[in-house]
């Protein structure tokens, strides 16, 4: 049981009663203080303060309307809010109409919530209808730290959200919507870059790259073998070659001092990958291709909102391409990607490439995909946009907690934890350290209810998908036997990072 509702009078209750004595206010605030999520029905809004105006009635009625007002406002900083759907209000005949909007918004939220309510009538209909002394009995600690947190991301950006999402289902344009041009306008700026094409995943973005730069059939493109299997997966598609250069063990992004060697007559594009969120060596990878005429596509699925030497990353090299699948730090609630680029030909080849090769409606002048964002993924961004710089410097604030609390775990060689280039601003989408017995450690912090996740546990080169007989790149293999990623996300409180590092310390001493 994760979820409570408050029927009106309790949600009332909470609001007026401020008597610590009292055995319900004592359960009230122990329930506020679970973790238990506590939710408000829309529909019952005025009643709500209705019944907060009884408990008042010694005020004057002016004043008494104010008030109540006001500490509905404040216990719904405790709350989140469940919205009316048109279903709640198909049962207007019945004799408490309400009961069965709650009921439908309880099983919305899922088959465990339970509604906490003193009316006698709905209590006498037995669950999800339970007293307040009962929910103080059913409630239980979710011990399970989240390895992200889009729930609290959600209840902060809820208004905006809904109101995003309403609009689209309004209007339905629900491919190619308004809100995909203005996400793409805002985007560009956002990156610092003249064009940013919409897509509908981070693969589509990097196989629309790569078919724009013309990869084909025995085409060479460099990229790194430590990283997701889309990268290289994209330029199989094609009928291209990958060539793997090494990482740098600090950074896990590729070497530069190891890409000039790799290059050949065949060599069509260089593919380097922003691991983690923090960018490669961009200046160096640029002055190695532009020496010989290639361009350079970033894949920055995990660093959009990193910065390198005062530069975003999705503008270091010729095309950006990045993902916004609901995981990184910032997602959407779906598959979704996103091109960026200076170069108008190429940004007019991305777009018609997205959409089937149109340049204009049935006018196919190449071949393409459908490649397009769906509107409503553009809206739900657009809600996101306006919080993730404050979540990117939440995330940097998290990331020097956990550095801090480990360091001596370092000094002893018991871990190795993340580097970071004095001229890089990371996005963080994912804290990742070093130890030597991964196994174990995961073990014991998931007997702690601590998640962890391991990017990546081997080379690209060695998923039987590509059977290659390539040279091995022992940095890669090296980091893959050890890497292992902690909770992060922008709402992760000191508390929390305290634990898990306890935890990890403890499991690695033993």
């Amino acid at each position: 049981m994760n979820n409570l509702i408050l029927d009106a009078g309790i949600a009332a209750l909470v609001c007026v009663d401020n008597s610590s004595t009292d055995p319900k206010n004592s359960t009230l605030q122990k329930l506020i203080a679970s973790d238990v999520k506590l939710w408000l029905y829309t529909g019952q809004a005025l009643e709500i303060i209705s019944q907060i105006q009884v408990c008042l009635a010694d005020d004057e009625q002016p004043k008494q309307s104010r008030k109540a007002a006001k500490l509905l406002t404040e216990l719904a900083t405790r709350c989140s809010w469940l919205a009316v759907l048109s279903e709640d209000v198909s049962v207007l005949t019945d004799d408490d109409p309400i009961h069965i909007g709650l009921m439908g918004a309880a099983e919305r939220l899922g088959e465990k919530t339970l509604i906490v309510t003193d009316v006698e009538s709905r209590l006498a209909k037995g669950r999800p209808f339970i007293q307040l002394e009962e929910a103080s009995r059913e409630v239980e600690s979710t011990s399970q730290i989240p390895f992200i947190d889009l729930a609290t991301q959600q209840d902060r950006i809820r208004p905006e959200l809904e109101r995003n999402l309403f609009r689209v289902l309004h209007h339905g344009q629900y491919v190619m919507g308004a809100e995909v041009e203005i996400l793409e306008l805002r985007l560009a700026e956002y990156v610092g870059v003249e064009h940013c094409i919409s897509v509908s995943s981070g693969t589509d973005a990097l196989l629309i790259a790569l078919m724009t730069l013309g990869v084909g059939q025995g085409d060479e493109v460099i990229t790194t073998p430590f990283t997701f299997f889309a990268a290289v997966e994209t330029i199989k598609l094609l009928g291209g070659t990958p060539v793997y250069v090494d990482i740098d063990p600090k950074s896990y992004n590729l070497d530069p001092e190891f890409l000039e060697a790799k290059i050949s007559d065949r060599t069509k594009a260089i593919l380097p990958v922003s691991l983690y969120g923090q960018c490669p060596d961009m200046d160096r990878i640029n002055e190695v291709a532009g020496s010989c005429q290639i361009p350079v596509i970033e894949d920055a699925a995990q660093s959009f909102g990193a910065m390198y030497k005062g530069r975003r990353s999705c503008s270091l090299s010729q095309i950006g391409c990045t993902s916004f699948f609901p995981a990184k730090p910032f997602g959407a609630y779906g598959d979704a990607g996103a091109c960026f680029t200076e170069d108008p030909d190429l940004a007019e080849s991305m777009r018609q490439i997205r959409d089937h090769g149109q340049s204009a409606r049935y006018q196919h002048c190449r071949l393409g995909l459908n490649g397009r964002m769906d509107t409503i993924q553009a809206a739900v961004l657009l809600a996101k946009l306006a919080v993730f710089n404050q979540e990117l410097a939440s995330r940097a604030d998290a990331a020097r907690r956990y550095s801090a609390l480990m360091e001596s775990a370092e000094i002893s060689q018991l871990l190795t934890l993340p580097t970071m280039e004095p001229h890089n601003f990371s996005s963080w989408a994912q804290y990742t350290i070093e130890v030597s017995n991964r196994n174990h450690v995961r073990s014991v912090l998931s007997d702690n209810g601590i998640p962890t996740a391991v990017h990546y546990p081997e080379p690209v080169y060695a998923q039987p998908a590509l059977s290659e007989a390539i040279e091995h790149c022992p940095v890669t293999e090296h980091a893959a036997n050890r890497v292992l990623s902690l909770p992060m996300h922008p709402y992760l409180e000191l508390d929390t990072q305290k634990f898990v590092s306890r935890s990890l310390l403890k499991a690695l001493g033993s």
